[in-house]
């Protein structure tokens, strides 16, 4: 059996982890809550959907992001 040619150790937080489960969150908590309030918004052309999903979307991510970032600050060995 060859040797691995390179492993990784991350010291500190698993960047890859966070991503990976920041855009799975994202996905499963921003679009129910993004869909719940575009019917609150008159939004008459596709232009104005997308505007409304990134304007909506964005600061979710961020906030995800950062609780995943801090979830995994914490629970780092």
């Amino acid at each position: 059996m060859p040797e691995p040619v390179e492993t990784t150790n991350p010291d500190g937080v698993d960047y890859g982890w966070v991503m990976q489960v920041t855009f799975l969150l994202t996905i499963l908590v921003g679009v129910p809550i993004v869909a719940l309030l575009s019917t609150l918004v008159d939004l008459p052309s596709w232009g104005a959907r997308a505007e409304f999903a990134v304007r909506v979307g964005a600061p979710i991510w961020l906030v995800t992001s950062l609780a995943v970032f801090a979830y995994a600050k914490r629970t780092q060995e």
